[in-house]
Formats: structure tokens, sequence, C-alpha cells
């Protein structure tokens, strides 16, 4: 059989993949936090023919021949460059101007978002739209922050259900006005993780994110929590409230990358079709 029809067919199937990460991504363009996908591809083997042949006396060197074999998937890549921040004017609303993720637990795991739509719930419990708790700095009764062996207690964020108002700060500072004092007090600070390597993070659905072996971990082999910090430190960016980041695909490029797709999905048909066709002479040979 002739390689071009493999060759072919390993072409259909690499553009097939591509336009299902550029449907994915048209999909969620108005999801919040949404960050895009890219494909890549690389050659797969390739046949040798003939080897090199170095420089003699009187005779020059010769080139290898191969003949490559098609391509195949070289990655799928999460972009995770920067939203464009849509302002809300709702206090819970949160997006981040720079890196990192808003962290938070389902009481077993640790999950990653850069989607701040965020509510409180009965008990005033900071949420997402799933029930997962936002975490960050804790207080303790007299509103400062709970310190064990010199590091701040990492926790579930409340304010307080009686609070008249409450404010969320750059530096991710809750702060809320009580009945009882109008000195703005301390609920707590939002903190945020940031990876060494962002795009080995993992999606896990619901504009959430996990950990992987080649991200970076959130918490060490004592428990402890690691590569967390205040917005606006350690290279983290700042919580803007009141605005939510929108998704990073960008329409006009994903629909060029789609007529890219077709018209390279098309030409690996075409290449099937005239091996096809050769083939057909050979069979016809014999009448």
């Amino acid at each position: 059989m002739l390689r071009s029809m493999y060759s072919g067919i390993s072409g259909m199937k690499n553009f097939q993949v591509k336009l299902d990460v550029i449907g994915n991504n048209i999909a969620n363009v108005n999801t919040y936090g949404f960050k895009k996908g890219r494909t890549t591809f690389k050659d797969l083997v390739s046949q040798q023919i003939a080897g090199a042949a170095a420089p003699g006396l009187n005779r020059g060197g010769v080139n290898p021949k191969q003949v490559g074999l098609g391509s195949q998937l070289s990655s799928i890549d999460t972009v995770h460059t920067q939203g464009s921040l849509q302002t809300t004017g709702r206090p819970l609303d949160l997006g981040i101007s720079g890196d990192g993720f808003f962290l938070l637990s389902d009481g077993a795991n640790d999950y990653l978002t850069r989607a701040g739509n965020f509510y409180m719930d009965s008990e005033g419990t900071l949420v997402n739209s799933d029930g997962l708790k936002v975490f960050g700095y804790q207080v303790d009764e007299d509103n400062q922050f709970i310190v064990n062996d010199g590091k701040f207690s990492v926790g579930e964020m409340k304010i307080p259900t009686d609070a008249k108002s409450f404010s969320i700060g750059p530096d991710g500072q809750v702060t809320y006005i009580s009945d009882a004092s109008s000195t703005p007090l301390l609920a707590g600070q939002i903190i945020l993780a940031k990876f060494p390597n962002t795009g080995g993070l993992e999606k896990a659905g619901g504009n959430l994110y996990r950990e992987t072996t080649n991200s970076g971990t959130i918490r060490n082999d004592m428990d402890e929590y690691v590569n967390i910090s205040p917005p606006g430190t350690d290279g983290a960016g700042e919580v803007v409230a009141g605005a939510l980041e929108m998704s990073n695909v960008d329409l006009s490029e994903e629909f060029t990358e789609m007529i890219v797709a077709q018209r390279g999905f098309q030409a690996n048909t075409r290449i099937i079709t005239t091996s096809d066709e050769i083939l057909q002479e050979l069979v016809n040979l014999k009448r």
C-alpha cells in the first residue's frame, strides 16, 4: 500500500483534534475566567531510504534521503494569558489583574479558579456557584490574623451575617461594618495561588483547575499550604472587586484557525483520494 495514504489518515486525525479544541474555545467565549486551548503537531518517524555519506578525496558528501510517514499530536496547551476585566459593580465579583488563582476547597480536595463570581451562603461563608468554599488567611474573635508556628492559618472566608456592609480591597483583605461599631473590622484576607508551571495545571470542569505532578503543589509533605500569597505580593496579581475576568478567546483568531484546520483536513482527504486512484490504476493493469 502507498505510504501517502497513511500519512493522509494521520493528518485527518490531527486536524479533527484541532477542530475539537477550536470548538471548545468558541463554546466558552463568554465563560468567565476561561483560558483557551491550542493544538500543536509534530512529524512522525521517517523511513530511511539512504544514509548520509561523508566527503571523500575526489567526491563531496551526500545528504540522507528520508520519507516522512505522517504527523502526530504534539501538545494541547492551555494559554494562560490575561483576559479582559468586565465591570459588574457587584461587591462579590472578583477579578484577578495579573498572575494567580483563587483557592477553593470542598473539604477534601483543593481547586483553583480564575472565575471570581462568588456568593455568601446562609452562614456568611464565601463560596462559588457550586458551593466550594473560598480560602484565605483567617482571623480570630479579635479580628487579628491567626498565626500558628509563625504561619498564617488558611481556611474558609466568612463575613458575619449581621454585617451592614463589606468590601474587598486590592490586597484581598475583607473588611466589614457591624451594627456595634462604625470602624471597619477585618474578616480575613483572600489569597492567591501561583505555580512554577501554570501550563501544567489540569482542567477539572466547572471553571476549576487541579494541580498535577508537573505544575507544582499547593501543599507540602507536612500538609502545609505553599505557593500561596496575598494579592500583590510574590508576583501574584491584584484583586479587582466589582469586576470579572472574561475569557481570553479571540473569535477572529479562532475562526481563522478553523479555516486553516478545514483546509488542512480537505487537503489530507485529497491525498487519500489520489492514492486510491493510483491503486485503482494498478489494479486495472491486469484486464
